[in-house]
C-alpha cells in the first residue's frame, strides 16, 4: 500500500482542502510541519514519515489561473510528484514534466471529452499519465457529458478504453470531511476495471482505513489530513510496507 502525501496549492501556500469547496481553504496547521510553505510542510512530511512520493494540485492552475510552476518545479526536486495542473493537452503535459513532474494527472473535471483523452495518449503514448476520476458524493465531475452523465465505473470504464492505465479515484466531498473514504467504491472500481491500478482519495482517517483500501483494491492511497494531525505516523506507514 502505498500512502501519497497531498499538497493543496491555493494562492502560493499549501491550504488544508474541505469537502472540495475551495472558498473555504485555509492555510494549512500540521503537527509535523510549522508554517504553510509548500516546500517546507514537503520536506517536514518527507522526513518525518519517509515517503518518497507526493501528489500535487495546483488549485489555482486548475481553476483557469497562472498556477505555481516554480513551487511545482521545486517540490518535484524534493519527491516524486504527481502533478494536477489542470493538464488535459500535450503541451501541457510536456509543460509539467519540463517542470520535473514524475507524473501528470489529467483529471475529469478538467477533461473536456474521453476522445481527448484518447488523443493525448496516442499523441504521447509514452507519457507517464494518471487520469483523476474526480468526484462528488459519487458523482463524476467533468465537463464531458459522457462522463458526467455515467456512473464511476462507466466512467473509468470509458476512460480505460481510451487508454488510462492507473487511476486515482477522488471524491471531493470526502477530502478532509473524516467520515472515511468510499471502500466500497473502490472494490467495484477493482472489478470491473480491473487492469487500470487504484489510487483511492477522500476521507482517509486511519491506518484501519489504508488496510479497508488495500483489502478492496486499491495500490495506494492520497492522504492529507490525517498526516498532519498525526493520527497516521511512522510507526502506522512501516506497518503496512
Amino acid at each position: 500500500m502505498r500512502v501519497i502525501p497531498v499538497i493543496d496549492l491555493k494562492g502560493g501556500v499549501a491550504v488544508h482542502a474541505v469537502r472540495g469547496e475551495r472558498e473555504r481553504y485555509r492555510p494549512l496547521r500540521s503537527r509535523i510541519a510549522d508554517g504553510a510553505d509548500p516546500l517546507h510542510v514537503t520536506r517536514a512530511v518527507r522526513d518525518a514519515l519517509g515517503v518518497d512520493e507526493l501528489y500535487v494540485a495546483d488549485l489555482d492552475a486548475i481553476a483557469g489561473g497562472a498556477g505555481h510552476a516554480e513551487t511545482i518545479a521545486a517540490l518535484a526536486r524534493e519527491a516524486r510528484a504527481m502533478v494536477d495542473a489542470g493538464a488535459t493537452t500535450a503541451a501541457g503535459v510536456a509543460r509539467l514534466l519540463e517542470l520535473g513532474a514524475a507524473r501528470v494527472i489529467v483529471g475529469t473535471e478538467s477533461l473536456p471529452s474521453v476522445d481527448a483523452f484518447r488523443a493525448l495518449r496516442a499523441e504521447r503514448p509514452d507519457a507517464p499519465l494518471v487520469v483523476s476520476l474526480d468526484l462528488r458524493a459519487g458523482a463524476v465531475l467533468s465537463p464531458a457529458p459522457a462522463l458526467a452523465e455515467a456512473g464511476a465505473a462507466a466512467a473509468l470504464e470509458r476512460l480505460a478504453d481510451a487508454g488510462a492505465r492507473e487511476a486515482i479515484v477522488l471524491d471531493l466531498a470526502r477530502v478532509g470531511s473524516g467520515e472515511g473514504p468510499d471502500v466500497a467504491l473502490i472494490a467495484e472500481l477493482r472489478a470491473r476495471v480491473p487492469d487500470v491500478e487504484l489510487l483511492a482519495g477522500g476521507g482517509v482517517r486511519d491506518a484501519a482505513d489504508l488496510r479497508a483500501l488495500a483489502d478492496a483494491g486499491a495500490a495506494g492511497a492520497l492522504v492529507a489530513t490525517a498526516l498532519h494531525s498525526g493520527a497516521i505516523g511512522a510507526d502506522e506507514l512501516r506497518a503496512l510496507r
